[in-house]
């Protein structure tokens, strides 16, 4: 009698899809909602494989926007912490929210 293969990840392709996401960089992630992009403005593209793309970038897309979201956040506390410690004695001034402000 013939041994079968396991089923493997077959069973759950947008789960794994998601897993799969998750475990990529942000450039990579970038890279690849890029080429979604590049794919979908193909004239000869099946309406079926497009609207495919379309969703996966549309996920792609909210992915690295919390991403992003999650790095303002982090670059805001550590300009914060930076300010908090300056030797002017000014540390209560309150947060410091632009990156890159004019200085008077």
């Amino acid at each position: 009698m013939a041994k079968t293969k396991p089923a493997g990840k077959a069973g759950a392709p947008a789960e794994a899809g998601k897993k799969a996401a998750s475990r990529k960089s942000f450039e990579d992630r970038l890279e690849r909602l890029e080429e979604l992009g590049d794919e979908i403005r193909k004239t000869d593209i099946p309406l079926d494989d497009a609207i495919k793309a379309f969703e996966e970038g549309i996920r792609l897309a909210r992915d690295l926007e919390k991403d992003l979201e999650k790095i303002e956040s982090r670059i805001e506390i550590l300009m914060n912490a930076d300010s908090a410690g300056d030797d002017d004695g000014e540390a209560g001034e309150g947060p410091v929210l632009g990156l890159f402000d004019d200085e008077e």
